[in-house]
């Protein structure tokens, strides 16, 4: 069972500069909430309660004052600072001592998901024992992304990133589960050409022995990438569309935690103190009144 989570949230957001040379891109708000929320509470509703949260050297206050240590959600929330960015696997590395002896999961923080039966498939991936297992999902465009082809039992024989000519049209998100080699193969990783180390070569590890399995994210389900102005704004309209329609708000971390027992109304209403007088706040009020 994975009981430890990763959000890396650092990189430097060149994709929407100059808005990201001020502020954390997860910082900014899709819809109502800070991006960060999002991958938050993926893992949260994953039932992982022990998280940590990678961000650029500098930028640790801006997190904490708005996500201080977990406690009012009734997790623990740590923090570690990433001098610079050099890939996706070395967020295993960074969090060598946080991952300890355990299996752990990692969410990028800028990946949003959504769907019916996520909850339900996110506790179904937290028991993997051994090995890796990828999160893919269908896309128009293949060619801008890694993707993945996929065997018997959902095995992930191939992958390929960006490729020219039709591979797969199943394109790997970020969201990831692996088991506690992540930390001494990720050491073993040498650069690319781009001077980072590439989560294909990790992933690539773990195929080679076939460890390597896939889950993916059907009909109803939605995965987006908030990498560039346009897919944000995309991203927020989504979102927008949805809570106004349906009157429940995606990402609501308070409202996760309660359901899951982790904290109770008292929590709440102090939360309704810190944010202030806000819609996000109206949603809080409606939910202690139930």
């Amino acid at each position: 069972m994975i009981k430890k989570g990763i959000i890396l949230a650092g990189g430097k957001g060149t994709r929407m500069s100059p808005l990201t040379k001020a502020v954390n891109k997860q910082l900014l708000p899709i819809y109502d909430k800070p991006l960060i929320f999002y991958p938050l509470s993926i893992l949260m509703l994953a039932g992982i309660r022990d998280i940590l949260i990678i961000v650029n050297k500098g930028q640790l206050n801006q997190y904490k004052k708005l996500i201080p240590n977990g406690n009012n959600l009734g997790i623990k929330i740590t923090y570690l600072e990433q001098d610079k960015p050099r890939g996706l696997p070395d967020a295993f590395v960074i969090g060598e001592k946080f991952i300890g002896k355990d299996n752990v999961a990692m969410i990028l923080g800028d990946n949003f998901f959504y769907g019916q039966y996520l909850t339900t498939k996110l506790k179904e991936n937290i028991k993997l024992k051994k090995g890796a297992r990828v999160v893919l999902h269908k896309v128009q465009k293949p060619e801008s992304f890694g993707v993945a082809k996929i065997g018997k039992n959902n095995k992930i024989i191939s992958i390929k990133e960006k490729p020219k000519k039709y591979f797969s049209d199943l394109a790997i998100t970020g969201l990831y589960f692996f088991d506690n080699n992540v930390v001494k193969l990720s050491k073993k990783l040498k650069p690319s050409g781009r001077g980072e180390v590439e989560i294909v070569d990790l992933l690539n590890f773990y195929k080679s022995k076939k460890l390597l399995t896939a889950d993916i994210i059907g009909r109803g389900g939605a995965w987006l990438d908030t990498g560039s102005i346009e897919d944000f704004y995309k991203t927020s309209a989504f979102v927008s569309a949805i809570e106004n329609r349906q009157g429940f708000k995606i990402a609501c971390l308070e409202e996760i935690a309660l359901n899951n027992n982790w904290i109770k109304k008292k929590e709440i209403v102090n939360a309704i103190k810190f944010y202030g007088n806000c819609d996000y706040s109206n949603y809080l009020k409606n939910l202690i009144k139930r």
